[in-house]
């Protein structure tokens, strides 16, 4: 039972009663999609959002280079138009504009479209799907690069938001999307990636059926570090002929088999390597409470809040949380009711140990940080198995 990860309370929602729901993922075992049941529709999720990837240099350094490469690799300029599906403050869309190509962002958080905007990235406030899609489409709106950067995994309705991408996308168009990659999450045991905002999680094997059901063909993928390892697939229409496929898929699919991601077997052991692994981050952390040792967690993110519900961690291991972004400092964590702080704080309070949430942006997390080692502070890894980084 968990609450929702990005469910950030005010003070005054402390003594209050807050929604648990079960937090178990189900695998369809004709397809192999891994889904969780829907408790929340997306209209209470992700209207009003908490989540800004401006804040992170890690996924600014990201957009960016994607962005450069998509430019060189399909010669797109000031006559090609990109739109970006969950395109939140306009983080990736800024730097096709800063080069002159015509953007167009979807993003249904109200509260996050706003802020892109006033960065002047053109923005659409609502959910996408077959309906919106066919609309733009009729105004001539139609896309030659559509972006869907860890969009999908939010989508409950998969066949109308991939109906959608069908219908935008210009005949010789190319789509890009980028999932967590499911063999990672198993491979590694990255429970804490699934929480309810992600309805989904995605092997190639899936994704290749799914976008086949829509006549879209995935040509090409590469597999990238972030989120633990993700997959970016390159796509177009079933029927183009300008996009030859590459060897990737069948390197990624015989990876999959070799795993046997097509059997029920992985599935079945996971979850006795997930009890592990939450058993080794509470030995570590009773060890260094008890030890008389001072925690502080880095980053407000969903991952740590399904991280921190699980292993029951709260104030009684942990004193507080910080974060960059001012969307979330002076709330509190779902579920373990932490207050989340400026990063500021930590140079008061000196702690012992820095508890890394977001450990997918470990690198920039520590690099940022490094004044703690004046005190002999210490970077405790959470994920895949609790390591202490000097």
């Amino acid at each position: 039972m968990s609450p929702l990860s990005n469910a950030f309370l005010d003070s005054d929602q402390l003594n209050a009663m807050e929604p648990f729901y079960p937090l178990h993922a189900w695998v369809c075992d004709k397809c192999f999609l891994v889904q969780l049941e829907e408790f929340e529709s997306p209209a209470h999720l992700f209207s009003d959002y908490a989540y800004f990837s401006s804040y992170s240099d890690t996924w600014l350094a990201h957009a960016r280079a994607y962005v450069e490469r998509v430019i060189q690799r399909f010669s797109f300029g000031a006559q090609t138009r990109v739109v970006e599906l969950a395109s939140n403050d306009g983080y990736l869309l800024q730097y096709f504009k800063a080069s002159g190509i015509p953007v167009l962002g979807i993003e249904p958080a109200a509260n996050v479209a706003k802020v892109a905007e006033q960065r002047g990235i053109p923005t659409l406030t609502e959910f996408f799907g077959t309906a919106c899609a066919q609309r733009l489409a009729a105004s001539g709106q139609r896309a030659n690069l559509l972006v869907a950067n860890n969009v999908l995994a939010h989508v409950p309705a998969l066949n109308d938001f991939v109906g959608g991408i069908g219908l935008l996308l210009a005949s010789d168009g190319v789509a890009t999307i980028e999932v967590p990659h499911l063999l990672r999450l198993i491979d590694q045991t990255q429970f804490d990636t699934i929480y309810h905002e992600h309805f989904s999680y995605f092997s190639l094997f899936a994704l290749e059926r799914l976008m086949a059901r829509h006549a879209l063909r995935v040509f090409d993928v590469e597999e990238l570090p972030t989120h633990g390892g993700s997959l970016r697939l390159f796509i177009c229409h079933a029927g183009s002929d300008s996009y030859r496929p590459s060897e990737a898929p069948e390197r990624i699919r015989r990876a999959e088999r070799d795993a046997g991601l097509h059997t029920p077997k992985p599935y079945e052991e996971f979850q006795a390597r997930v009890h592990n692994a939450k058993h080794a981050l509470l030995e570590r952390l009773i060890s260094a409470r008890r030890a008389g040792k001072r925690i502080v967690g880095y980053g407000a993110a969903a991952k740590g809040n399904t991280l921190l519900n699980y292993c029951g961690a709260g104030r009684d291991f942990i004193d507080y949380v910080v974060d960059r972004s001012p969307h979330k400092q002076d709330k509190f964590l779902p579920g373990t009711h932490l207050p989340i702080a400026h990063p500021e704080r930590i140079a008061q309070t000196r702690p012992d140990y820095l508890l890394v949430l977001p450990w997918n942006i470990r690198d920039e997390i520590i690099e940022q940080n490094r004044h703690i080692r004046s005190w002999g502070g210490q970077f405790l890894i959470p994920m895949p198995a609790p390591e202490v980084v000097q």
